[in-house]
């Protein structure tokens, strides 16, 4: 299926009010919303050139306990693969990455915050509330990926990791790969300790890198932008500036669409063959 037969099979929807449903908020350049059979995902349009994908919203409740359920069956759908074929991880706001292959996918979900494959067929997923979501693929090698980056796992550059291990297991260029950042709590809403400054100055981050990634309000408020922050780590892992999306979307900001409870969002998913090369999937689902 080409890239643009991909993007047809999604019916796209514009932002506003319909039928009673909450607003869909505009996204930044590059992602759109889609019509789905549980409602609306958010897709990045560079992204979907390569990978099916997308981020789910709050009308599909997926839960990081649970699996082999309905919902999980249909959040897989959306992006072309069936669910016995997510792998997943149990997330602890570190920076492993759990490395997926076809012998290796019903072992116990290891603890992990990053989920890696290239083998066709299989697909990788993590969940978050207001952590960030971080989807990547490969055109060349069809490797993708699924991060799952809270305040702590942006520390200990857990998106750098995956790079890494994207490049160590399947060769990968870091200079061909594309990132789509979903919905998470922004820097207009995140408010932060001083604590979490002496964090990131003991992990090692430069203080030019913490001076672009933390803030003060007129308040004198301190606020983190985890977008940035991971923008700037995959851009540092060797990614190209302009391969790096980032949608916009604040959780906080926009609870009616994407529920920031603690609960539901997946990363990205691999993908099942097709010829000549495979057909790539990529997801996340809130």
């Amino acid at each position: 299926m080409s890239a643009a037969d991909r993007a047809a099979a999604h019916t796209p929807l514009t932002t506003g009010v319909a039928g009673g449903a909450p607003a869909l908020p505009p996204p930044a350049a590059g992602f759109r919303w889609t019509a789905e059979s549980w409602g609306p995902m958010l897709r990045c349009v560079p992204l979907e050139a390569i990978a099916q994908h997308g981020f789910t919203s709050r009308q599909l409740a997926l839960r990081p306990g649970e699996s082999g359920t309905d919902r999980w069956a249909m959040a897989a759908a959306s992006v072309g693969c069936a669910a016995p074929r997510l792998a997943r991880v149990r997330q602890v706001h570190g920076a492993e990455v759990r490395v997926v292959r076809r012998d290796n996918l019903d072992a116990p979900a290891p603890d992990a915050d990053a989920v890696i494959t290239a083998t066709p067929g299989l697909a990788v997923t993590v969940v978050a509330a207001d952590c960030v979501p971080i989807l990547i693929a490969d055109p060349a090698t069809g490797a993708v990926a699924a991060i799952h980056a809270g305040w702590r796992g942006t520390c200990a550059r857990v998106a750098g990791a995956t790079v890494a291990a994207l490049t160590r297991e399947f060769a990968v260029d870091p200079a061909r790969l594309v990132a789509a950042i979903g919905p998470s709590i922004g820097a207009c809403c995140y408010d932060v300790g001083d604590d979490l400054l002496r964090a990131f100055d003991e992990a090692g981050h430069s203080s030019i890198e913490r001076a672009a990634w933390f803030s003060r309000d007129a308040a004198g408020r301190l606020r983190l932008d985890l977008w940035r922050a991971n923008a700037d780590q995959l851009v540092h892992a060797g990614l190209a500036p302009d391969a790096v999306h980032v949608c916009g979307l604040c959780t906080r900001t926009h609870v009616g669409v994407l529920s920031r409870i603690a609960r539901k969002a997946t990363g990205p998913a691999a993908w099942p063959p097709s010829s000549p090369r495979p057909e790539r999937h990529a997801a996340s689902f809130r």
